[in-house]
């Protein structure tokens, strides 16, 4: 799960981790009501305005109705009495950022909505830095990945200088250790004060990864200011879906409007569904089955529309809905279900298979291959049903005639 910018700062600063002083808003009236307080409180005649959108690149994002108008805007209030001018210039640009459309290099050309902004206390500046807690799936533990290429693209610098990309690998036992933080200090070129900071806030955001387990926690930039403090300029955070139930008041931060509808209605329904860029809509139990659905597909030629998951123990309704879901995607050209019934039945996916075309109509070929528990039955329930399904004898047949017919 994915949560905005400004609700990441709230988690860190809970756990003592240093970062700017901001309000989110969802208005405009709210955008400038946060300016003057936040000159007041920071003595800082700069204010910084973000769209808070689940992508990157907002910096270098534009607005497809104001091309002119980024994602993040900097406002100076000016030294003498200027605050008036800046709260004028926040109502310009929230008027233009609220309720619009960003689109930035993770976004695609859709772009996404902008619903809420982040007004910040602006900061002194004197060197910026990029800093990360992740999961390397491949060691199954978390590291620390730090570059003095801060405010890049860390893809970018991981492909044309690799070498600038520090990394220090955090044992779950420990943490991460003082050596380690002080290792990675001396790479960045941090000394005096700074290095004292950045070994402190390391450590915090390596425990509070552990803690909230994310999947990632993203600073970039980690700047360092110029009395030679560090802190988090900017914050992106995923935390593990399965990971929720321990974190109540983490999961009440999750944002649906930032999320694909077809997504939150599967998990709703207690699907598990990723839309994917394909035409062969796929309805399959059990993940391993599924990935051999889609492998097989694109072994045929075809490409995945997504990937759905009905599990187990899934129910005629839970079937339709999943039917359903595949059904509404424009780009679905063919429909594949795969099921092999050990605790999963075949009549139960079938039932469900009828009762979702019944419902909303079937427009593109349907290929179904049955197996296992209560086969007989679930052909028989295809059969009377007078529905136009093709039934397939394997996998690889299955696969091959949803393609042909789709064709």
């Amino acid at each position: 799960m994915k949560i905005h910018e400004y609700q990441a700062k709230e988690l860190l600063a809970a756990r003592g981790i240093a970062v700017p002083v901001g309000r989110p808003a969802t208005s405009v009236e709210e955008a400038v009501a946060a300016v003057r307080p936040l000159i007041e409180q920071s003595g800082n005649p700069v204010v910084v305005m973000k769209a808070q959108i689940h992508a990157g690149g907002r910096g270098k994002g534009t607005f497809q109705e104001n091309p002119e108008i980024r994602g993040v805007n900097v406002i100076t209030a000016g030294i003498d009495g200027g605050v008036e001018a800046a709260e004028a210039e926040v109502r310009r640009l929230a008027t233009e950022m609220l309720g619009n459309t960003l689109v930035t290099l993770q976004t695609g050309p859709e772009g996404k909505t902008v619903n809420r902004l982040y007004v910040e206390q602006g900061i002194d500046i004197a060197r910026e830095l990029y800093l990360a807690v992740l999961l390397d799936r491949a060691s199954s533990r978390n590291i620390v990945m730090a570059s003095t290429e801060g405010g890049m693209e860390i893809e970018k610098v991981a492909e044309e200088t690799p070498e600038k990309i520090l990394r220090q690998e955090i044992d779950p036992g420990f943490g991460l250790l003082n050596f380690q933080a002080h290792e990675l200090a001396i790479d960045l070129g941090l000394s005096g004060d700074a290095a004292t900071s950045f070994i402190g806030f390391v450590r915090s955001l390596a425990d509070t990864a552990m803690e909230l387990d994310t999947d990632l926690i993203e600073i970039n930039p980690l700047v360092v200011t110029g009395d030679g403090q560090v802190l988090a300029l900017d914050a992106k955070m995923a935390i593990d879906d399965n990971a929720l139930f321990r974190h109540p008041d983490v999961a009440a931060m999750r944002d649906e409007s930032e999320e694909d509808p077809a997504e939150v209605r599967a998990k709703n329904a207690g699907l598990n569904y990723i839309k994917l860029d394909g035409t062969i809509g796929c309805l399959v139990n059990g993940a391993g089955l599924a990935m051999a659905t889609m492998d097989t597909i694109k072994h045929v030629g075809g490409e995945p529309a997504n990937f759905l998951d009905v599990g187990g123990g899934a129910t005629a309704d839970q079937v339709t809905t999943g039917f359903e879901i595949i059904t509404s995607d424009p780009a679905v050209k063919g429909i594949f279900v795969n099921i092999f019934g050990g605790i999963m039945r075949c009549d139960v996916i079938a039932t469900g298979i009828v009762e979702a075309v019944n419902r909303v109509g079937l427009e593109v070929p349907l290929v179904v291959r049955l197996e296992g528990t209560n086969v007989e039955e679930g052909r028989r329930i295809l059969a009377e049903s007078g529905l136009a399904v093709v039934t397939a004898d394997s996998l690889r047949d299955g696969a091959e005639k949803i393609l042909e017919l789709a064709s």
